[in-house]
This record gives C-alpha cells, structure tokens and sequence, in this order.
C-alpha cells in the first residue's frame, strides 16, 4: 500500500475516532519498534480492523475473510492492505503468504478467534495463530479491543459513539524451535489467555481513574 496513502488515511481515522469515541490507546512502549511482529486481537466489530490500523504507528497487513474482498468496491480497498484466508479451511498458501510477510518485516494482524464474538466474551483461539507464530518464529503482540461491540454492534447500520480503548501487552516470544500441532495450540491459548489478562488489567486500570 503506498505509504502516503495510508498516512492520509490513519490520520483522517485517528482524527474521527478520537472525537467521535474517544479513542485512547495504552501499551504503546509494547510495539517493537522495527521488524515484524504478529498483533493478536480480539473480535468483537467490523470496526476493529481500522482501529488496529489507527492504534499502530506501522502500517499493518491484515488477514481478511475471502467474502470481503467479492464486496463491490470495499473488496478493493481492503485488497489494498490484507490478503485472504479461508475461515472454514486455512490453506497452506495463507500462512506461507503470513510467514513471508512477518519474516519481511511487516506487521500482520489476525483475530485467533477467527470471528466475532456477538456478546463481548473471549472465545476459544482457533490454531491459526499458533502456526504463524511457531513456524515465522516472530513475536506475538496480545491486543485487547474494548468498546467496538458498542460503537458498531453486530447487525448494526449506524456507529455510536461509545468510547473505544486497545491496550497493547508485552510480546510473547516464540523461543523453542517446535512446529508440531501441540506446540501450535500452546501458543494461541498462550495468547488468548495474554488477551484475558489485558481484560482485568484495563478493568483495574479504570478502577483507579474513576
């Protein structure tokens, strides 16, 4: 994606959302500064990708659903920045095309979820990011998402403006040299319960402002 581009676009994002939700950004000393590095998220909204975009000082590649990109129009402006996986089969070119992309320095995003979560609860990790992880050897980057169930609800047309926060955890590094599927599975519950962790620290964090 050419680099000014998507400087116009975070900034115009940040701007929004910054006004509309109050968007507030914690953990930022947890982003490696260079190289390439997983960034792990919750689901809960549509919106979540953009607001990982406007999060992150870095452009970001996402890994998109393949019906998104048949959408007229959008399909070719989220083509610009993610490529596309097959939620019900991941096929080996998907996660070669992830490990490529992490091994050239990018960033690449991925929900372990791999779907909404309809109610705001943390699902079960799917090994997705596991596999990523295990075979680029590159860290993972635990992301809470708080507040996008509220401000574009599942089924809803319209953006609210209720306040949105992304808390950034300290990476998990990826220091054995293991691939096989138990290793694999480790690491996405490693990860989703990172996530669950981030949950009370912002809990806390809340806590003590109020």
């Amino acid at each position: 994606m050419n680099y000014l581009l998507y400087r116009f676009i975070k900034t115009i994002f940040f701007i929004f959302f910054k006004v509309f939700n109050r968007l507030e950004v914690i953990g930022y000393e947890n982003i490696p500064e260079k190289g390439g590095f997983i960034v792990a998220a919750n689901h809960l909204s549509y919106l979540d990708p953009p607001i990982i975009g406007t999060a992150l000082k870095r452009c970001p590649t996402y890994i998109a659903k393949e019906g998104l990109f048949r959408i007229p129009l959008l399909g070719k402006f989220i083509k610009l920045f993610s490529f596309s996986v097959n939620r019900d089969r991941v096929q080996p070119s998907t996660i070669k095309e992830a490990v490529s992309r992490l091994k050239e320095g990018e960033i690449v995003v991925v929900f372990p979820e791999g779907g909404r979560s309809v109610d705001g609860s943390l699902l079960d990790a799917k090994r997705g990011v596991g596999v990523i992880a295990a075979i680029s050897r590159m860290p993972v980057v635990p992301t809470l998402i708080k507040g996008t169930e509220k401000a574009l609800p599942v089924g809803a047309k319209f953006l609210r403006p209720a306040k949105i926060t992304v808390i950034f955890g300290k990476p998990i590094e990826i220091d054995k040299d293991e691939t096989d599927k138990q290793f694999q599975n480790r690491i996405s519950n490693g990860v989703m319960e990172a996530i669950k962790n981030l949950k009370c620290k912002i809990k806390n964090y809340e806590n003590n402002r109020s």
